[in-house]
């Protein structure tokens, strides 16, 4: 599939810049300083709904990856070779103007200016290849790839780090939704936990309602060697050493590949 820009229409574009104008504001005190670093150095602006084929070129030349565009949601097994073939997957529809602050499903503005920025960090956009790379290994059990999602759900798409201003949104479904951003940061019933592998691969999501429940990096170190960790867990989940009935499945609902809804939060 490719992306056909010329058909974006004037109040596409206009909706672009809305979004984008309206989020990178609210997000200078509220981001890590890696993900506003990056956005400076990548090929997106507010001006017009991004062109895939400058973006990708762009992104490519500074660590290897592209965008890939898809039809909708896919399933967790293509997901993980995209990621660990340096793809990143994106929509190309966009939401309407009536629809800035909900959405059912992401669209390109959670896909491309959520996700994007951070692939042009070197470490980050390696991290993210060798989760698909460990997704593949194992993408004929089941139990590990639905705890796979969840460390991908609370990094990727929700993680929060720590730094020295305080704590900031490095995840993707925060980065993009104006409403969950301005939530997270100071929403009283917001629980944030020390992030570990065992507590993150613990924690059922669901991704139809609004999150509660979030982890925080000490370090992006932390996030480049959990994966080694979530590996040895998944090795002992499979040979019996953590029963599988202590790791609450029956609670997750959703796939990582569809964002939460923001229906519940005021701007």
């Amino acid at each position: 599939m490719i992306q056909h820009w010329n058909r974006y229409t004037r109040d596409d574009h206009e909706v672009w810049e809305i979004l984008f104008t309206r989020q990178l504001a609210s997000l200078q005190d509220k981001a890590c300083h890696e993900y506003l670093d990056c956005m400076n150095r990548s090929a997106l602006k507010a001006g017009e709904v991004p062109d895939f084929s400058v973006l990708s070129p762009h992104l490519r030349a500074a660590t290897s990856w592209e965008v890939e565009v898809v039809k909708g949601i896919i399933p967790v097994t293509d997901f993980m070779e995209l990621l660990a073939s340096r793809r990143f997957c994106s929509s190309t529809w966009l939401r309407q103007r009536h629809q800035l602050d909900y959405l059912e499903e992401p669209d390109m503005f959670h896909d491309i200016f959520g996700h994007i920025p951070l692939f042009y960090h070197e470490e980050y956009a390696d991290f993210a290849c060798r989760f698909g790379q460990l997704g593949l290994r194992w993408k004929h059990d089941a139990t590990a790839l639905a705890l796979l999602e969840r460390l991908y759900w609370f990094t990727i798409e929700f993680g929060l780090i720590r730094e020295a201003g305080g704590v900031r949104i490095y995840g993707a479904g925060l980065l993009s939704s104006f409403g969950e951003t301005n939530y997270v940061m100071s929403n009283a019933q917001v629980k944030r936990h020390e992030f570990s592998v065992r507590a993150v691969l613990s924690m059922p999501f669901r991704n139809d309602a609004i999150q509660t429940d979030y982890f925080v990096l000490e370090s992006w170190p932390q996030l480049w060697e959990c994966l080694a960790e979530t590996e040895a867990f998944l090795q002992d989940v499979a040979a019996g050493k953590i029963a599988r009935e202590s790791l609450r499945l029956h609670e997750q609902k959703g796939s990582v590949e569809m964002a939460a809804p923001e229906a519940e939060i005021a701007g």
